[in-house]
């Protein structure tokens, strides 16, 4: 495998820069996870290193190597795309088996038999090998579609949110899979998502995306844990982010329109005025709690409760473990976790250290 190197990538489609000085490294083995919105320039940047398109500004290397002038077909890469792209005339086997027998490759059809046995039998699709992909479910198409990208066992994968045309239950599946066979082959792995969820669980790092610049790169904990700004406060997080307006007097906090009134241990490194970010877990109901407010609105999901509290004029969303008993209305005291509060900047969003 290969590691990937990309620096000041720029792209411009007309008047649209998709691409903004982008600079990043993917380290040999790795799974590395692309997150951002629809229009952050994810699916571009696959392109560009996989040599689909070609970039304005900036180099892309491998191991090294600036591939930059190579064409596609000579960057040995992977692609999985987020349609299926099968032939849906041809039988499983034949789909798998295409880029093995394209003239650059031309193997022997016993080395082809064994590495397409070998990939269905990974991905659990051997039962399927004689039958046309146009009479497979969607889940098993976008398992034939990964297995035609490993058959080759190419320097880097990328993979444009494979994912996203699947069902909840079959997301699920279908993620294990591809980190157990990530983890196994230990190969190099490019996975675009807008899918907060895919990136936390599936990637040893995270590059996050805005409007075609990298905002923060890190690991999961990092990016959760020490969002570096509040767009990647609110992408990451279920439910999302508490983001609310506070302000610094006296050695204490207050949250606008509300009753918070916190200590501030650290209140001489902040500004007057700021946006205070929590995070539901850190925000629990109980009966000594130091602050107190209404139900609003309880969201039961069964091994997890969404609790909507109501402070003066301000809405507090807390996650609970299990059921509540918690109604519409009713008095609650909360605490809120002080040594895990988010301190950004009003105007710029930028994470105050």
């Amino acid at each position: 495998m290969s590691n990937i190197t990309l620096q000041g990538i720029t792209k411009t489609f007309r008047d649209v820069t998709a691409l903004s000085k982008v600079s990043f490294e993917v380290e040999d083995g790795e799974f590395f996870v692309l997150l951002g919105p629809t229009g952050a320039g994810k699916t571009t940047t696959l392109r560009i290193i996989s040599g689909l398109e070609r970039q304005d500004e900036g180099t892309v290397s491998f191991d090294g190597e600036d591939v930059s002038d190579l064409p596609p077909a000579d960057r040995d890469v992977a692609f999985v795309f987020q349609q299926y792209s099968l032939y849906p005339t041809m039988s499983v086997y034949d789909n798998l088996a295409f880029p093995l027998r394209s003239p650059l490759r031309n193997m022997p059809e016993p080395e082809i038999k064994t590495r397409v046995e070998n990939a269905a039998e990974t991905l659990r699709i051997g039962h399927l090998l004689e039958r046309k992909t146009a009479k497979l479910s969607g889940g098993e198409m976008q398992r034939v579609a990964i297995g035609r990208a490993i058959v080759r066992t190419p320097r880097i994968y990328v993979m444009d949110e494979p994912l996203s045309n699947l069902d909840a239950k079959l997301r699920e599946s279908l993620r294990v899979d591809l980190q157990h066979l990530q983890k196994t082959q230990r190969s190099t792995t490019l996975f675009v998502t807008h899918d907060q969820i895919e990136a936390l669980t599936m990637a040893d790092r995270i590059g996050v995306l805005c409007q075609g610049e990298i905002v923060q790169i890190g690991t999961p904990e990092d990016i959760y844990d020490r969002p570096a700004s509040t767009f990647v406060a609110e992408l990451v997080g279920t439910p999302h982010i508490n983001l609310v307006e506070a302000r610094r007097d006296d050695g204490a906090i207050f949250i606008k329109d509300s009753q918070v009134r916190m200590s501030a241990t650290n209140g001489g490194k902040l500004p007057p005025s700021f946006l205070l970010g929590v995070r539901p877990e850190d925000v629990q109901p109980s009966t000594s709690g130091e602050y107190s407010g209404k139900i609003a609105l309880t969201e039961p999901l069964g091994a997890e409760t969404i609790v909507h509290i109501r402070s003066g004029d301000q809405d507090f969303l807390s996650l609970i473990a299990g059921m509540t008993d918690l109604k519409l209305g009713d008095e609650v005291k909360f605490n809120i976790a002080l040594d895990r509060l988010h301190f950004f900047d009003s105007k710029s969003g930028n994470r105050i250290s």
